[in-house]
């Protein structure tokens, strides 16, 4: 049998399923872009998306719900200047593609009489990051709900403490094509699961929760039993250390963050106000700030939609332009933004392959894929031991922040509290209070254990919801402000 280059392989299986079904061809993508080129207009591109998604939870040994859904449709962009217009429909034919064609080009005014073409079609370059297969068909029904029960009678079987537990799994088959007036074609076919566990625990009436999980752009093979294991021993481990928990103590205080999820706080405090949009308003921390020290030296960011296999990778990204590893902060100095086309036009800069969009009906703006800090030279037992009095948060519930001033609200999962440089009790109710551009000054100490985490993450923004990851050794800061319930 003799296959195709993957880039190759990726656009016909995007052709097969969004285009040849319903009648089209690559001549009427050009008609409709040369529809939109016949008003001036700096950019335009068109957006099909076919995605086929699968869910079960259980509950109590039982299957609380299932639920299987396909989308598909295509979304229709005309940008001029600052200014986007936007179009989208859920029927993909030949008379939408066009009526949304003559709608989005009405954002610019009419150019001279003149024949319009549309650039000489070109296949984008792509990277091979994940492999191209529909995950939900990696495993029937009923595998998937056994898979389901393995992972209660596992938890169950840890400790009598255990009371309830929830486990869900989740699959998504994601197929996109784009085509831009420039002539550019590009296609990915990107698979998408995730396993969450959740447990509650109860002693002498009180009880807690503890959470794990993680996933990938991969099979459900991924989920042997040493993976279900992993995930079952971390959440039992949270609920139970939870039940011993303290109030924790509030003021400002060396704190130490652990590796991996933790990086979260790196995501949104620092990595949001990294985006070009916020920096070209001007409305970020960071604006204008190029060339500037805004971190502890040793502090170096990245964002990086090339690693194999993860949650946030992407082999091209939502305009068609190649995922890439870019490098935010080096050494405290900050080197550059996150971009998509649009402001990375009116920046005077190169895309970085961060414009991404939820689905079809959604326009494309700058996002993150995978953002990490690199790991330092010290072992995180020494960090822990370098605390004379402070908290050691080693997970992260929910948490918010202002990309404007970069001020943050984080609420610790899982923390404990350390007295000359021994982990004394484990706490509860802390919340880290802050500003991203301060808190990176702060960084005094950074881990040799650079961890991304399990693959769980999503973002949201402007109401539009990506798969993201998210990463960090673990790391000392000096004076943080903690919240606390003591």
């Amino acid at each position: 049998m003799i296959s195709r280059e993957p880039t190759l392989e990726r656009l016909a299986t995007a052709k097969s399923l969004l285009l040849t079904p319903f009648g089209l061809d690559e001549g009427h993508l050009s008609r409709a872009l040369a529809e939109i080129k016949a008003h001036k207009v700096d950019e335009a591109d068109l957006y099909f998306q076919y995605t086929r998604s699968e869910g079960w939870s259980l509950e109590e040994g039982i299957v609380k719900t299932g639920s299987f859904s396909i989308d598909q449709g295509v979304g229709v962009r005309a940008v001029s200047g600052e200014k986007t217009a936007f179009a989208y429909s859920d029927d993909i034919s030949e008379a939408a593609l066009l009526d949304a064609a003559h709608t989005v080009r009405s954002i610019s005014q009419a150019a001279s009489q003149r024949r319009i073409s549309v650039s000489k079609p070109k296949i984008a370059r792509s990277r091979s990051l994940y492999p191209d297969q529909d995950p939900i068909a990696t495993m029937d029904s009923a595998a998937k709900v056994a898979l389901l029960g393995r992972v209660e009678k596992l938890a169950r079987a840890k400790d009598p403490r255990v009371l309830q537990v929830m486990a869900g799994l989740a699959m998504e088959y994601d197929v996109v094509l784009v085509a831009r007036a420039d002539g550019v074609l590009a296609a990915d076919v990107r698979p998408l699961v995730r396993l969450s566990v959740t447990v509650i625990a109860e002693q002498k009436g009180r009880r807690e929760v503890g959470s794990s999980g993680g996933g990938g752009r991969f099979g459900l093979a991924y989920f042997d039993d040493a993976q279900i294991s992993k995930y079952v021993d971390q959440a039992v481990h949270a609920a139970l250390t939870n039940l011993e928990a303290r109030p924790a103590p509030a003021g400002e205080m060396t704190v130490v963050l652990g590796s991996g999820w933790p990086g979260i706080l790196l995501h949104e405090a620092i990595g949001h106000g990294l985006e070009g949009d916020f920096n070209r308003k001007g409305s970020s921390a960071f604006s204008g700030r190029i060339g500037q020290r805004v971190a502890a030296k040793g502090v170096t960011v990245l964002d990086d939609g090339t690693m194999a296999e993860r949650r946030g990778s992407l082999n091209v990204d939502d305009e068609g332009n190649t995922s890439a590893r870019n490098v935010l902060i080096e050494d405290g100095i900050l080197k550059g933004y996150i971009q998509d086309a649009m402001n990375a036009r009116l920046m005077g800069v190169a895309p970085t392959g961060n414009g991404r969009r939820e689905s079809y009906a959604h326009v494309p703006m700058p996002r993150m894929t995978n953002t990490y800090m690199l790991g330092g030279d010290k072992a995180p037992e020494e960090i822990v031991r370098s605390i004379k009095k402070g908290l050691y948060a080693v997970n992260f519930g929910g948490g918010q922040v202002d990309i404007t001033s970069g001020k943050f609200v984080f609420s610790a999962s899982e923390a404990y509290w350390v007295e000359n440089g021994k982990i004394l009790y484990p706490v509860k109710g802390a919340t880290l209070v802050g500003s991203g551009p301060d808190c990176l000054k702060r960084v005094s100490l950074i881990g040799n254990d650079m961890a991304l985490d399990s693959g769980v993450g999503t973002c949201g923004k402007d109401g539009q919801s990506v798969p993201v990851g998210v990463g960090q050794p673990t790391l000392r800061i000096d004076g943080l402000t903690v919240g606390g319930t003591a």
